[in-house]
Order: C-alpha cells, then structure tokens, then sequence
C-alpha cells in the first residue's frame, strides 16, 4: 500500500475518533474542533510517510500537540481582546436553573477539572478514548513504564479529589440564629 492510501485509510477510519476526541477537549465548541482536526491530518499528510501501522494513538499524540497550538491561539486572542477592551467573559456562560439542575456525574468531571492538564489527559484518553498503556506511551510521547505511572498516579490524585470533602461557604451576610438554645453552664 502506497503512502498515500496508507494516509486515506487512516482518515476514513479515524475521522470521527479524532474529532471526538479534539471535541471533549473542546468542550464541542464545532468551529474550532473542524479547525484542529483539519490541522491533525494536514499534520498526518505532511508526514504520511511515518503513519504506524496502527496509527490511532499516533494521531491522538499529534491531536494533542495541535490543541495545545489552538490553546495558547486562544489565550492569546484573549489577551488581545482584553487590551482593545471587548470583554467576551460574558458569552457562553452556563445559567442553571437551580443548585440541584446539575447531570449526573458532575461532581467527577468538577474533580478531574482540579487536576493538572497532564493528570487530566492521561485519564481522558484510558476513559474516554479507551487506550490502552501501550497506546497512551504513543499518544504522549513516553515509554510504557512511564505512562504506566503517570496513569496510576493521576488515578490516585482523582480519587483524592473525589473523596475530598468540598463544603458550600455560608454567606457574610447570614445572621445567626437566637432560635438554638446555648448550652447550659456557659455564660
């Protein structure tokens, strides 16, 4: 099989793993995933020549490089717009109805978002992209061992924020209340 058909084969059967998996990093923001999974197999054209035979892991490893491009783009399309005053903080903002509106498993996507992005990803791609540790070892450019360990320890730092306990503040502006008896024998 040419380089060529090698490439094509790889686009029609991994389009859609690609773009799921740019689109959860994404947060489906459809504009800039169609942009990043453009750049991944313009990156995977220039360089069909080194396609693995299976070559799933290798292009989530350059997915991975090219949203990190679109990232710092956007960070610094941000501070752009801060200095020339436009303020877009206020578009795409999430209004809930009440506390309680909340989907179910919310509380472990607020946990892995407390993570670092390094810790974030690794779980991302056994959870949701289903590799395995070989394949991870690819996606992130490091030896098995290592992305062995990286995984069980970014597990052990998500089960910590699972389990740690995050307590709602109560309000400054909350008055105490007389109704609660003092307990007897304390002025």
């Amino acid at each position: 099989m040419s380089n060529d058909e090698t490439f094509a084969a790889a686009y029609r059967e991994h389009y859609w793993a690609v773009s799921r998996y740019v689109a959860r990093r994404l947060d489906g923001r459809s504009g800039d995933v169609e942009e990043v999974v453009a750049e991944v197999f313009t990156v995977a054209w220039r360089r069909r020549s080194d396609l693995p035979p299976f070559p799933l892991p290798w292009l989530y490893g350059v997915a991975r490089h090219c949203l990190a491009n679109a990232v710092r783009g956007y960070g610094r399309r941000r501070r752009l717009l801060d200095r020339l005053g436009n303020d877009e903080s206020a578009h795409g903002r999430q209004v809930v109805e009440s506390p309680d509106s909340g989907s179910p498993g919310d509380w472990v996507h607020e946990a892995l978002v407390r993570l670092s992005p390094a810790d974030q990803e690794i779980l991302r791609l056994t959870a949701w992209e289903e590799l395995g540790v070989d394949e991870v070892a690819v996606a992130l450019g490091c030896g098995t061992r290592a992305a062995a360990m990286r995984l069980h320890r970014a597990r052990r730092r998500l089960r910590a924020e699972i389990d740690r306990p995050h307590l709602t503040a109560v309000p400054a502006t909350a008055t105490p209340r007389h109704d609660i008896p003092k307990e007897h024998g304390h002025g």
